[in-house]
């Protein structure tokens, strides 16, 4: 399987919606499930979630940025783990106050929450991105293979 990297603009939005998408079905079911709960609550939460974390990558990245070049630091692999380890822990801070009043958590058990969707995301988006390029593949990328005669 090759994987094609120049994707067009309209491919790679239908993959980010296609992922938030499947992504929060799968939250706001588990969650109904595992808490006992309406998944009217859990969707909404799970919706919340997403547009909360896009508009907190966007923050974020961007103020790291800034840092950056301030600092003058470069993007090592260490810097790239407390890059990442910093936007979830602010992402926690921010979506723990909505899991506890959407779903009426204490504080712990809505950060439990909230730690369990990070952990979700990791496997996730591995498994996610790796089954779309496998199917992208199967499905559009065989056909413009050449065909090789023995």
């Amino acid at each position: 399987m090759e994987i094609e990297l120049n994707k067009s603009a309209r491919e790679r939005i239908f993959h980010a919606v296609l992922f938030e998408l499947l992504a929060n079905v799968l939250i706001a079911l588990f969650l109904a499930w595992f808490m006992q709960m309406s998944l009217l609550n859990t969707g909404a939460l799970s919706l919340i979630s997403a547009l909360t974390a896009t508009v907190w990558n966007y923050i974020f990245n961007k103020l790291f940025d800034g840092l950056q070049k301030y600092q003058g630091f470069k993007r090592t692999a260490v810097i790239r783990a407390l890059h990442a380890v910093a936007f979830e822990v602010g992402l926690i801070a921010a979506l723990t106050p909505i899991a506890m009043l959407l779903l009426g958590l204490s504080f712990v058990d809505a950060l439990y929450v909230e730690m369990g969707l990070v952990l979700f995301f990791l496997p996730y988006t591995m498994a996610y991105n790796w089954l779309y390029d496998y199917f992208r593949w199967l499905f559009i990328g065989r056909r413009k293979q050449p065909v090789t005669q023995p």
